[in-house]
């Protein structure tokens, strides 16, 4: 009897063991857009327009050594490197997400030609690629152009 009594309280140990040990509790909740957009500040890596890479096209090079933080305040900055762009797209920003965060509102565009506005194409640990519809000259029709930061 003391046997079996033995052995069944090992058996309750285990199990009760074997279910604490697989608490799927401590995983750590995923980060929130406005932690991912603000926890490192994003350079230039790429861009396309309506589907072409246009990251060595010689109309871009005053971005492609742009730096953009953002604070969780909303507040954040972009910085122009060596090749600065007229009108330039540097200094202070606000910023704010829209639409159940799929767009993000800056005071100020990224891109000489465009505006503020943005769709999130991507936003995780490592890529933040923005998306908007911009007329650039000679031609009088919008095309989609995207760029992709990275940290």
């Amino acid at each position: 009897m003391q046997k079996q009594q033995l052995h069944l309280t090992l058996i309750s140990f285990l199990t009760l063991l074997i279910f604490t040990g697989c608490d799927k509790n401590n995983d750590p909740a995923p980060k929130t857009k406005t932690e991912l957009l603000t926890q490192a500040s994003w350079k230039f890596s790429s861009a396309s327009a309506a589907g072409t890479d246009i990251t060595d096209n010689p109309a871009i090079v005053c971005v492609k050594d742009d730096v953009v933080t953002f604070s969780a305040n909303g507040s954040g900055t972009v910085t122009e490197g060596t090749v600065v762009c007229n009108p330039t797209t540097a200094g202070n920003i606000t910023w704010n997400f829209q639409d159940s965060e799929t767009k993000l509102m800056m005071s100020s565009g990224l891109f000489p030609a465009g505006s503020g506005l943005f769709t999130i194409v991507t936003l995780n640990e490592t890529t933040l690629t923005l998306s908007q519809d911009v007329t650039i000259p000679p031609s009088p029709i919008p095309v989609p152009v995207s760029a992709t930061y990275v940290h």
